[in-house]
């Protein structure tokens, strides 16, 4: 224990650096676990699609969406989803509802915009759209 307050005070820049990464971390973990979007994976978004008729909303760029998409998904792009502009998935309130960005960054903050809308239940695909094509899933172009 000596030694490591020892360090700590002949490195303070890096004993903060090291402090603040592990505060992130904390929180990350928290954060998710008291999140009410849950993130689905792969296998779990085809059951919520194929067992309980749940509807896929691809909230990336036009461009991306016509490069590639997961089949029989819905396009909202980002920026409609994000001001409540929820017309193409309105009808959809009572289903669940899993949101594909890209990455898997974006989708919460629209997952929890869709929460705020009164949708039920809502989650995000983990890895987002390229967690699906790297499992070699279907896309349709």
């Amino acid at each position: 224990m000596q030694q490591l307050i020892e360090f700590a005070m002949n490195h303070p820049i890096l004993s903060g650096i090291w402090v603040v990464l592990v505060l992130m971390l904390v929180y990350s973990f928290i954060s998710g676990a008291l999140s009410p979007v849950k993130e689905l994976g792969t296998n779990e978004l085809t059951q919520k699609v194929n067992k309980e008729d749940g509807v896929i909303v691809d909230i990336r760029s036009q461009g991306d969406f016509n490069k590639g998409h997961i089949v029989g998904s819905v396009h909202l792009p980002q920026d409609k989803a994000l001001k409540g502009e929820l017309g193409a998935i309105e009808k959809h309130k009572n289903k669940p509802i899993v949101v594909v960005c890209a990455m898997g960054m974006n989708a919460k903050r629209v997952a929890a915009q869709l929460l705020k809308n009164g949708f039920e239940q809502v989650f995000v695909l983990k890895g987002g759209f390229n967690s699906w094509t790297s499992a070699g899933l279907p896309v349709k172009k």
